[in-house]
């Protein structure tokens, strides 16, 4: 009687082209299942920013800050400062500090397909650059 232990080469190949089958496709759900967390903490931070702003604005008497002096006065995390989540964060204000413009914009398209925007309106609206926002929707707000 002949003594079979182990695997023949063909068992071993059969189930490896079996995993690389899943694998195909299975990654491209799991990338776009991170782009799409990592779209929505950017909108969730945006607004965190924009209420930190209104706050630096009540105590500073109508001037909005830029990032490292929300930051400075504790309003928003020192992690906002570096990249998060695959967005780095920016705030724009206007020469007299009465206007402000916070931008959230993706490191790579793997890690974010739409960059994002917001203003003292407080409400988030997709890139004006219409290659960084949906089709046809650049500048429009995020529903």
């Amino acid at each position: 009687m002949k003594d079979n232990r182990g695997f023949s080469l063909l068992e071993l190949l059969i189930v490896v082209a079996i995993i690389l089958i899943i694998a195909t496709i299975a990654i491209p759900s799991l990338l776009r299942s991170r782009q799409a967390a990592n779209e929505s903490a950017a909108v969730a931070s945006l607004k965190t920013v924009s209420t930190a702003e209104v706050n630096y604005q009540t105590a500073t008497l109508n001037n909005y800050g830029d990032m490292s002096m929300l930051v400075t006065a504790g309003l928003v995390d020192s992690g906002m400062l570096n990249t998060r989540s695959g967005y780095s964060y920016s705030v724009t204000l206007a020469p007299n500090g009465l206007d402000y413009t916070v931008n959230a914009t993706a490191v790579s398209t793997n890690m974010g397909r739409y960059d994002y925007y917001t203003t003292p309106d407080y409400v988030i609206r997709y890139s004006t650059d219409s290659t960084r926002a949906p089709a046809n929707l650049s500048g429009m707000p995020v529903q």
